[in-house]
Protein backbone atom coordinates (compact mmCIF):
# COMPACT_ATOMS: atom_id res chain seq x y z
CA UNK A 1 0.00 0.00 0.00
CA UNK A 2 1.26 3.41 -0.72
CA UNK A 3 0.70 6.12 1.09
CA UNK A 4 -1.24 9.32 -1.16
CA UNK A 5 0.25 12.77 -1.76
CA UNK A 6 -3.09 14.52 -3.39
CA UNK A 7 -3.22 17.57 -5.16
CA UNK A 8 -6.67 18.65 -5.70
CA UNK A 9 -7.81 21.31 -8.66
CA UNK A 10 -10.91 22.43 -8.42
CA UNK A 11 -13.36 25.45 -8.38
CA UNK A 12 -17.01 25.85 -7.70
CA UNK A 13 -19.02 24.91 -4.91
CA UNK A 14 -19.35 21.19 -5.86
CA UNK A 15 -15.63 20.66 -5.70
CA UNK A 16 -15.80 21.80 -1.90
CA UNK A 17 -17.77 18.94 -0.66
CA UNK A 18 -15.20 16.39 -2.38
CA UNK A 19 -12.12 17.67 -1.27
CA UNK A 20 -13.89 18.20 2.24
CA UNK A 21 -14.27 14.76 2.13
CA UNK A 22 -11.13 13.70 1.33
CA UNK A 23 -9.74 15.52 4.19
CA UNK A 24 -12.71 14.03 6.48
CA UNK A 25 -10.96 10.63 5.69
CA UNK A 26 -7.73 11.68 6.44
CA UNK A 27 -6.13 11.49 3.46
CA UNK A 28 -3.00 13.80 2.79
CA UNK A 29 -3.60 16.95 0.24
CA UNK A 30 -0.54 18.68 -0.37
CA UNK A 31 -1.91 21.89 -2.34
CA UNK A 32 -4.74 22.52 -4.08
CA UNK A 33 -5.30 24.60 -7.05
CA UNK A 34 -8.18 26.81 -8.11
CA UNK A 35 -8.83 28.95 -10.81
CA UNK A 36 -7.67 32.34 -10.29
CA UNK A 37 -9.23 35.63 -8.49
CA UNK A 38 -11.49 37.79 -10.88
CA UNK A 39 -13.80 40.75 -11.21
CA UNK A 40 -17.63 39.84 -10.72
CA UNK A 41 -21.46 41.43 -10.76
CA UNK A 42 -21.94 44.76 -11.17
CA UNK A 43 -19.19 46.30 -8.55
CA UNK A 44 -16.80 44.34 -10.43
CA UNK A 45 -15.36 43.36 -6.78
CA UNK A 46 -12.75 40.26 -6.99
CA UNK A 47 -14.66 37.00 -5.90
CA UNK A 48 -12.54 34.15 -4.75
CA UNK A 49 -13.48 30.66 -6.03
CA UNK A 50 -15.30 29.01 -3.80
CA UNK A 51 -12.31 26.43 -3.52
CA UNK A 52 -10.79 29.13 -2.37
CA UNK A 53 -12.79 30.45 0.26
CA UNK A 54 -12.53 26.76 1.93
CA UNK A 55 -8.99 26.51 1.35
CA UNK A 56 -8.60 29.50 3.07
CA UNK A 57 -10.82 28.68 5.98
CA UNK A 58 -8.16 25.70 6.27
CA UNK A 59 -5.07 26.88 5.47
CA UNK A 60 -4.29 24.22 2.95
CA UNK A 61 -1.09 25.32 0.65
CA UNK A 62 -2.87 27.11 -2.77
CA UNK A 63 -2.39 27.73 -6.02
CA UNK A 64 -3.53 29.81 -8.54
CA UNK A 65 -2.23 29.68 -11.90
CA UNK A 66 -3.47 32.03 -14.92
CA UNK A 67 -1.37 29.50 -17.36
CA UNK A 68 -1.12 25.74 -16.39
CA UNK A 69 1.81 25.34 -18.69
CA UNK A 70 3.98 28.33 -17.14
CA UNK A 71 7.19 27.21 -15.57
CA UNK A 72 6.95 29.05 -12.42
CA UNK A 73 4.09 26.90 -11.69
CA UNK A 74 4.93 23.93 -13.11
CA UNK A 75 8.25 23.60 -10.67
CA UNK A 76 6.08 24.55 -7.98
CA UNK A 77 3.30 21.82 -8.92
CA UNK A 78 6.61 19.42 -8.62
CA UNK A 79 8.04 20.43 -6.06
CA UNK A 80 4.60 19.51 -4.11
CA UNK A 81 5.45 15.86 -4.59
CA UNK A 82 2.20 14.62 -4.86
CA UNK A 83 2.07 11.21 -6.28
CA UNK A 84 -1.70 11.47 -6.51
CA UNK A 85 -4.03 14.39 -8.54
CA UNK A 86 -8.02 14.60 -8.38
CA UNK A 87 -9.88 16.96 -10.31
CA UNK A 88 -13.51 17.98 -9.67
CA UNK A 89 -15.10 20.84 -11.92
CA UNK A 90 -11.81 22.52 -12.89
CA UNK A 91 -10.34 23.04 -16.73
CA UNK A 92 -8.87 20.70 -19.33
CA UNK A 93 -4.91 20.33 -17.94
CA UNK A 94 -1.89 19.95 -20.45
CA UNK A 95 -0.49 17.05 -20.47
CA UNK A 96 2.39 18.10 -18.62
CA UNK A 97 0.27 18.02 -15.52
CA UNK A 98 -2.03 15.17 -15.58
CA UNK A 99 0.87 12.51 -16.42
CA UNK A 100 2.95 14.26 -13.78
CA UNK A 101 2.32 12.25 -10.61
CA UNK A 102 3.54 8.43 -10.38
CA UNK A 103 0.17 7.49 -9.83
CA UNK A 104 -2.09 9.41 -12.34
CA UNK A 105 -4.54 12.14 -12.29
CA UNK A 106 -8.21 11.14 -11.98
CA UNK A 107 -11.44 13.45 -12.34
CA UNK A 108 -15.06 13.24 -10.61
CA UNK A 109 -17.79 14.15 -13.24
CA UNK A 110 -21.32 14.68 -12.73
CA UNK A 111 -22.52 12.18 -14.93
CA UNK A 112 -22.82 8.38 -16.35
CA UNK A 113 -20.28 8.58 -18.97
CA UNK A 114 -19.65 8.36 -21.70
CA UNK A 115 -23.31 10.18 -21.70
CA UNK A 116 -23.22 14.11 -21.15
CA UNK A 117 -19.86 14.45 -21.35
CA UNK A 118 -19.23 18.65 -20.85
CA UNK A 119 -19.79 21.38 -18.71
CA UNK A 120 -23.31 21.05 -17.78
CA UNK A 121 -23.97 17.29 -17.32
CA UNK A 122 -26.23 17.91 -14.48
CA UNK A 123 -28.44 20.46 -15.78
CA UNK A 124 -28.69 18.75 -19.11
CA UNK A 125 -29.59 15.25 -17.94
CA UNK A 126 -33.04 17.11 -16.32
CA UNK A 127 -33.49 18.84 -19.31
CA UNK A 128 -33.58 15.47 -21.45
CA UNK A 129 -36.06 14.79 -18.89
CA UNK A 130 -33.56 11.38 -17.81
CA UNK A 131 -34.63 9.47 -15.52
CA UNK A 132 -31.34 8.41 -14.03
CA UNK A 133 -27.90 9.89 -14.09
CA UNK A 134 -24.84 9.43 -11.23
CA UNK A 135 -20.83 10.15 -11.40
CA UNK A 136 -18.37 8.91 -12.55
CA UNK A 137 -14.27 8.54 -11.49
CA UNK A 138 -11.95 8.48 -14.37
CA UNK A 139 -8.23 8.96 -15.61
CA UNK A 140 -7.58 11.95 -17.43
CA UNK A 141 -6.12 11.59 -20.82
CA UNK A 142 -5.52 14.06 -23.37
CA UNK A 143 -9.45 14.95 -24.17
CA UNK A 144 -12.62 15.99 -22.15
CA UNK A 145 -14.14 13.49 -20.31
CA UNK A 146 -12.93 10.32 -22.12
CA UNK A 147 -10.76 8.40 -20.17
CA UNK A 148 -10.47 5.10 -18.55
CA UNK A 149 -13.17 4.65 -16.03
CA UNK A 150 -12.25 3.55 -12.33
CA UNK A 151 -16.02 3.57 -11.15
CA UNK A 152 -19.35 5.20 -11.35
CA UNK A 153 -22.19 5.32 -9.49
CA UNK A 154 -25.91 5.63 -10.56
CA UNK A 155 -28.74 7.45 -9.03
CA UNK A 156 -32.81 8.09 -10.26
CA UNK A 157 -33.73 11.75 -11.05
CA UNK A 158 -37.79 12.25 -9.59
CA UNK A 159 -39.69 14.48 -12.03
CA UNK A 160 -40.39 17.04 -9.67
CA UNK A 161 -36.26 17.54 -9.24
CA UNK A 162 -34.25 20.60 -10.42
CA UNK A 163 -30.64 20.87 -10.91
CA UNK A 164 -30.05 22.78 -7.54
CA UNK A 165 -31.68 19.33 -5.68
CA UNK A 166 -29.52 17.08 -7.60
CA UNK A 167 -26.73 19.09 -7.61
CA UNK A 168 -26.12 18.60 -3.97
CA UNK A 169 -26.78 14.81 -4.34
CA UNK A 170 -24.44 14.42 -6.73
CA UNK A 171 -21.85 15.75 -4.32
CA UNK A 172 -22.54 13.53 -1.61
CA UNK A 173 -22.48 10.69 -4.04
CA UNK A 174 -19.21 12.04 -5.42
CA UNK A 175 -17.82 11.90 -2.34
CA UNK A 176 -18.53 8.33 -1.82
CA UNK A 177 -17.03 7.61 -5.09
CA UNK A 178 -14.06 9.63 -4.95
CA UNK A 179 -13.61 8.08 -1.42
CA UNK A 180 -13.72 4.36 -2.90
CA UNK A 181 -11.50 5.53 -5.62
CA UNK A 182 -8.61 6.61 -3.63
CA UNK A 183 -8.66 3.83 -1.45
CA UNK A 184 -8.79 1.50 -5.04
CA UNK A 185 -5.51 3.33 -5.77
CA UNK A 186 -3.96 3.42 -2.36
CA UNK A 187 -4.31 -0.92 -2.59
CA UNK A 188 -3.26 -0.91 -5.99
CA UNK A 189 -6.55 -2.51 -6.94
CA UNK A 190 -7.79 0.17 -9.24
CA UNK A 191 -9.27 -1.26 -12.58
CA UNK A 192 -10.56 0.55 -15.59
CA UNK A 193 -12.99 0.44 -18.29
CA UNK A 194 -12.22 2.14 -21.72
CA UNK A 195 -15.31 4.33 -22.83
CA UNK A 196 -16.85 3.01 -25.85
CA UNK A 197 -17.90 6.39 -28.09
CA UNK A 198 -21.23 6.01 -29.43
CA UNK A 199 -23.43 8.20 -32.00
CA UNK A 200 -26.09 7.76 -29.72
CA UNK A 201 -24.00 9.48 -26.63
CA UNK A 202 -25.59 12.77 -24.90
CA UNK A 203 -23.18 15.91 -24.59
CA UNK A 204 -23.90 18.58 -21.58
CA UNK A 205 -23.21 21.74 -23.85
CA UNK A 206 -22.12 24.84 -22.24
CA UNK A 207 -25.50 26.10 -21.05
CA UNK A 208 -25.70 29.80 -22.90
CA UNK A 209 -28.43 32.77 -22.85
CA UNK A 210 -29.86 30.99 -26.29
CA UNK A 211 -30.31 27.27 -24.83
CA UNK A 212 -31.40 28.81 -21.60
CA UNK A 213 -34.52 30.33 -23.62
CA UNK A 214 -38.19 28.86 -23.58
CA UNK A 215 -39.24 27.74 -27.02
CA UNK A 216 -43.11 27.77 -26.86
CA UNK A 217 -43.33 25.38 -30.21
CA UNK A 218 -41.96 23.00 -27.73
CA UNK A 219 -44.39 20.64 -25.25
CA UNK A 220 -45.38 21.58 -21.95
CA UNK A 221 -43.18 18.68 -20.98
CA UNK A 222 -39.67 19.89 -22.65
CA UNK A 223 -40.15 22.69 -20.72
CA UNK A 224 -41.16 21.90 -17.29
CA UNK A 225 -37.74 20.09 -17.74
CA UNK A 226 -35.85 22.97 -19.06
CA UNK A 227 -37.13 25.18 -16.50
CA UNK A 228 -36.26 22.74 -13.68
CA UNK A 229 -33.01 21.63 -15.06
CA UNK A 230 -31.84 25.46 -15.38
CA UNK A 231 -32.92 26.47 -11.86
CA UNK A 232 -32.07 27.62 -9.86
CA UNK A 233 -28.92 29.09 -12.18
CA UNK A 234 -28.75 29.97 -14.76
CA UNK A 235 -32.87 29.61 -14.99
CA UNK A 236 -34.82 29.62 -18.08
CA UNK A 237 -36.17 32.86 -19.67
CA UNK A 238 -38.62 33.92 -21.58
CA UNK A 239 -39.98 36.97 -23.17
CA UNK A 240 -43.51 38.63 -21.61
CA UNK A 241 -45.46 40.55 -23.82
CA UNK A 242 -47.84 43.16 -22.15
CA UNK A 243 -49.60 45.30 -23.80
CA UNK A 244 -46.86 47.35 -25.60
CA UNK A 245 -44.67 46.12 -22.34
CA UNK A 246 -42.20 43.25 -23.66
CA UNK A 247 -40.06 41.74 -20.34
CA UNK A 248 -37.26 39.14 -20.35
CA UNK A 249 -38.41 37.10 -17.23
CA UNK A 250 -36.81 34.59 -15.59
CA UNK A 251 -38.84 31.49 -14.30
CA UNK A 252 -37.26 29.74 -11.56
CA UNK A 253 -40.08 27.00 -10.47
CA UNK A 254 -43.26 25.78 -11.88
CA UNK A 255 -45.78 22.66 -12.01
CA UNK A 256 -47.37 21.18 -15.19
CA UNK A 257 -50.91 20.52 -15.17
CA UNK A 258 -51.30 17.83 -18.16
CA UNK A 259 -54.63 18.69 -20.04
CA UNK A 260 -56.30 19.51 -23.27
CA UNK A 261 -57.50 23.06 -23.92
CA UNK A 262 -57.91 25.17 -26.89
CA UNK A 263 -55.62 28.45 -25.25
CA UNK A 264 -53.68 30.05 -27.64
CA UNK A 265 -50.03 28.87 -26.99
CA UNK A 266 -48.25 31.15 -24.81
CA UNK A 267 -51.44 32.94 -23.44
CA UNK A 268 -51.09 33.56 -19.51
CA UNK A 269 -54.26 33.32 -17.47
CA UNK A 270 -53.99 35.01 -13.92
CA UNK A 271 -55.87 35.38 -10.87
CA UNK A 272 -55.11 37.27 -7.74
CA UNK A 273 -52.19 34.62 -6.76
CA UNK A 274 -52.12 32.57 -9.63
CA UNK A 275 -50.30 32.58 -12.95
CA UNK A 276 -50.58 29.77 -15.98
CA UNK A 277 -49.29 29.73 -19.10
CA UNK A 278 -50.59 27.78 -22.04
CA UNK A 279 -48.57 25.33 -23.46
CA UNK A 280 -48.56 22.51 -26.07
CA UNK A 281 -50.05 19.80 -23.69
CA UNK A 282 -51.89 21.72 -20.67
CA UNK A 283 -50.57 24.42 -18.66
CA UNK A 284 -47.23 25.36 -16.93
CA UNK A 285 -48.27 26.74 -13.10
CA UNK A 286 -45.28 29.16 -12.60
CA UNK A 287 -44.77 28.87 -8.87
CA UNK A 288 -41.31 30.88 -9.08
CA UNK A 289 -40.27 33.70 -11.13
CA UNK A 290 -38.29 37.49 -11.84
CA UNK A 291 -38.92 40.59 -13.47
CA UNK A 292 -36.52 42.88 -14.63
CA UNK A 293 -35.70 45.39 -11.68
CA UNK A 294 -37.20 43.25 -9.08
CA UNK A 295 -36.04 40.26 -7.08
CA UNK A 296 -36.74 36.71 -7.32
CA UNK A 297 -40.31 36.03 -5.85
CA UNK A 298 -43.34 33.70 -5.69
CA UNK A 299 -46.00 34.58 -7.52
CA UNK A 300 -48.28 35.50 -5.31
CA UNK A 301 -45.98 38.19 -4.28
CA UNK A 302 -45.45 39.35 -7.93
CA UNK A 303 -49.31 39.45 -8.17
CA UNK A 304 -49.47 41.67 -4.98
CA UNK A 305 -47.71 44.40 -6.59
CA UNK A 306 -48.24 44.14 -10.10
CA UNK A 307 -51.19 43.54 -12.09
CA UNK A 308 -50.83 41.41 -15.70
CA UNK A 309 -53.77 41.88 -18.36
CA UNK A 310 -55.55 39.38 -20.32
CA UNK A 311 -54.01 40.29 -23.27
CA UNK A 312 -50.58 38.95 -22.36
CA UNK A 313 -48.30 36.44 -23.47
CA UNK A 314 -45.08 34.61 -23.70
CA UNK A 315 -42.60 33.98 -26.66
Amino acid sequence: MEKLRIVFMGTPEFAVGILDSILKNNYEVVGVITAADKPAGRGQKIKYSAVKEYVLDHQLHLLQPTNLKDEHFLEELKSLNANLQVVVAFRMLPEVVWKMPKLGTFNLHASLLPDYRGAAPINWAIINGETKTGVTTFFIDDKIDTGAIILSKETPIAFTENAGALHDRLMNLGCDAVTETLELIEKGEATTTIQNDSSEDKTAYKLNKDNCKIDFTKSGIDIYNLIRGLSPYPSAWCTIIDDETESSVKIYDAKLQLETHSETIGKLLTTKKELRIAVLGGFLEITSLQFPGKKRMNTAELLNGMSISNHAKAL
